[in-house]
């Protein structure tokens, strides 16, 4: 129960919550990252991840994941009920586990932010290897995408705790969503759930509720997508990446506004 305090009298009521719970990563039986993530979309999840990490090259190097709870082993539970966590359990090609197994040598476990615990400066700070698929699209598109991202936020709805990313059509027509209470694991969801229903990068962009890190504008053009559109501000780090990478980095995508950091051009006015 809560109480709704406002300018009515104080009441109590149900409340739902958004959960976190500490999601692993394990390949073929090491484990690579723990995350804090919401636990819905969890197969897509691990697909996109594993794909915009660079740990495997295309869905087909995943050969199969098996999500499994677990207790977690803590000296003190919150309020006395033990925590559960999850893991998922990936198995992946040989050429791809060693691949991985190599590049463990510098690094620490990730966690939830995307870079802490990398120990490499190399390794925190990647250039996007592969070329994103160059899109125009018109500012009415931008608009109409953040317009109607909002009804497919069922999370967020019932909530107000999630972030979203969404695939949407070159008219900026919503197809595809993925919520969670992190805007990197948002984002994994929706990649994972594009590389299942084989989506073509040059139909359309991405949008996200939250605003343009580093790390958004990485996995973005490693999805090989064109534009990013944030609802609030990019990094300087990210509007440097998206300009080597080629990716239009829009931000502050709110109502008829936008602000366009890279490529402009690929974005017209038409309304």
């Amino acid at each position: 129960m809560v109480r709704r305090l406002g300018t009515e009298a104080a009441r109590d009521e149900s409340a739902c919550l958004a959960e976190e719970v500490p999601v692993a990563l394990v390949y073929n039986g090491i484990s690579h990252a723990v995350m804090l993530a919401t636990p819905q979309d969890l197969e897509d999840f691990a697909l996109g991840f594993s794909l915009s990490e660079g740990i495997i090259d295309s869905p087909d190097d995943l050969l199969d994941c098996e999500t499994t709870p677990s207790d977690l082993s803590v000296s003190e539970s919150l309020a006395g009920v033990p925590e559960q966590g999850l893991s998922l359990e990936l198995k992946v090609t040989l050429r791809c586990f060693m691949r991985l197994k190599e590049r463990r040598r510098t690094l620490a476990g990730r966690t939830g932010c995307g870079l802490c615990g990398t120990e490499s400066l190399a390794e925190a700070i990647r250039p996007v290897r592969r070329e994103v698929v160059p899109v125009v699209v018109a500012a009415a598109a931008l608009a109409r995408a953040m317009a109607e991202m909002p009804a497919h936020q069922t999370l967020s709805q019932a909530t107000g705790a999630t972030h979203a990313a969404a695939w949407c059509g070159l008219d900026g027509a919503v197809r595809l969503v993925r919520e969670d209470v992190g805007r990197h694991n948002a984002l994994d969801k929706l990649i994972g759930a594009m590389a299942l229903a084989e989506v073509d990068p040059a139909d359309g962009f991405i949008a996200v509720t939250s605003r343009a890190s580093y790390e958004m504008v990485y996995k973005t053009a490693s999805a090989g997508v064109g534009l990013l559109a944030a609802v609030s501000a990019p990094t300087g780090l990210a509007v440097r990446t998206a300009d080597a990478a080629g990716l239009v980095l829009a931000g502050f995508v709110r109502g008829e506004r936008a602000t366009v950091y890279t490529h402009p051009e690929r974005v017209t006015a038409e309304r």
